[in-house]
């Protein structure tokens, strides 16, 4: 296989069949050590993971263009590098106009059109952004999230941080989350739950001993809520920097070539299909149930008209391979209607993925999430069996990507 060749869904199933699952990473006496994938999905941790996002949750909902945005940034950077991953920033200008959404495509007999090429059916409940602050009951809260950011843009910042390859440091792909909110709560779940991931995934790559073949960049996205202007401006700033040695004959590579781009939005909330019931007032109202439903799962969606779909469904795949083989709790299902999150800009440049809790089209998109953009998105709000979907996404890319840059642990 090429080094550039994203792993097909057979191949990686075979690779994957020679390793451990995580349940069985323990080692006892005079057994033999655990294969290097499980011994890495294994350091994850579901009580690490929630104080990650208690962490980013202190900055209220880090609404874009505010200082309670720019403080989570740097959080977020002081944190990477204390993972021993070398942090840059991204500078770019945000200049305010309506979000483009992308048009409602599909349909069909189920129900009418639904985002990225989707269809919506059954029952569905409102969705909207929450501007007002005392939709907040929390004083603190309210307080945290009170400055709004100049209604006409202004200047931005992200930062992400690079694993270099051992081998092939010109190879990279791209771990990527939002660290972005909105709604006056705390953005737990959109899109803290995400970042605590990604930064996760930093820090375990990062470890001493651990090496991997191919560079991997941890990437945490500024302004997705505006527009996804952050990823794109990423692509716009360096896209046509990709596999330029620099300086000539350094062996450094500040923009390795792209192998795979994969987005993590919203990974705890799949209760289901939104059940109409009669409110107060005798008024029928639709929401979802309030526990998580048996057969949750983490989505990974593709793009089927994006101009890498080929090689996106076979990364997919590939990650459906890593969560049947390393997932502990809830499984994974692939989707061709990737849409409205940061791996959009790169779609056409590189294969990209995106994981979540539910499809954003079809799904989230129907109001399958009430806390999605409302004062309610809160730590609080969410149990273990929310947590540990998000975990199990995590124990997915983990497995998936340490397969593909080739990652291993020294003794």
């Amino acid at each position: 296989m090429k080094p550039s060749t994203v792993l097909a869904p057979s191949a990686l199933f075979l690779v994957l069949s020679l390793a451990l699952p995580a349940a069985q990473a323990q080692t006892t006496p005079g057994a033999k050590p655990a294969a290097p994938i499980a011994q890495l999905v294994g350091q994850l941790d579901l009580g690490r993971y929630k104080e990650t996002i208690r962490g980013l949750a202190r900055f209220g909902d880090r609404k874009q263009g505010t200082e309670r945005n720019r403080k989570a940034i740097a959080w977020i950077e002081a944190q990477l590098k204390s993972y021993g991953c070398a942090t840059e920033r991204i500078h770019y200008d945000y200049v305010a106009a309506p979000r483009e959404r992308v048009p409602a495509t599909g349909g069909g007999r189920g129900g009418p059109s639904g985002q990225g090429g989707s269809t919506l059916f059954g029952t569905r409940a409102p969705t909207g952004v929450n501007q007002d602050p005392m939709a907040q009951p929390d004083e603190r809260l309210r307080a945290l999230n009170a400055e709004q950011p100049d209604p006409k843009g202004g200047p931005r910042e992200e930062v992400y941080c690079t694993k270099v390859g051992s081998t092939h440091p010109e190879e990279m792909y791209i771990v990527a989350a939002h660290m972005d909110g909105l709604g006056f709560g705390e953005a737990a779940n959109d899109d803290a739950s995400g970042t605590a991931l990604v930064m996760e995934l930093a820090r375990i790559l990062n470890a001493p001993g651990v090496s991997t073949e191919r560079s991997i960049r941890f990437a945490l996205w500024n302004n997705e809520e505006t527009g996804l202007n952050g990823a794109s401006a990423y692509v716009a700033q360096r896209k046509d920097l990709q596999g330029i040695e620099s300086p000539k004959g350094s062996g450094r590579y500040p923009e390795p070539r792209w192998l795979g781009m994969i987005q993590h939005d919203m990974m705890m909330f799949d209760h289901g299909m939104p059940v109409s019931h009669t409110g107060a007032g005798g008024k029928t109202v639709a929401a979802p149930p309030l526990e998580q439903r048996r057969e949750a799962d983490v989505n990974i969606e593709f793009q089927a008209n994006s101009k890498h779909a080929e090689g996106a469904q076979k990364l997919a795949w590939a990650f459906r391979a890593a969560n049947d083989k390393y997932a502990a709790d809830y499984p994974a299902s692939v989707g061709p209607h990737m849409t409205n999150t940061d791996s959009t800009p790169f779609m056409d440049h590189v294969p990209s993925i995106s994981l979540r809790e539910n499809e954003r089209g079809q799904q989230i998109g129907a109001g399958w999430n009430p806390h999605w953009h409302q004062p309610t998105d809160l730590v609080s709000t969410f149990s273990d069996k929310d947590y540990l979907l998000g975990l199990n996404a995590a124990q997915t890319t983990l497995a998936a990507i340490a397969q593909l840059a080739g990652a291993r642990k020294e003794p």
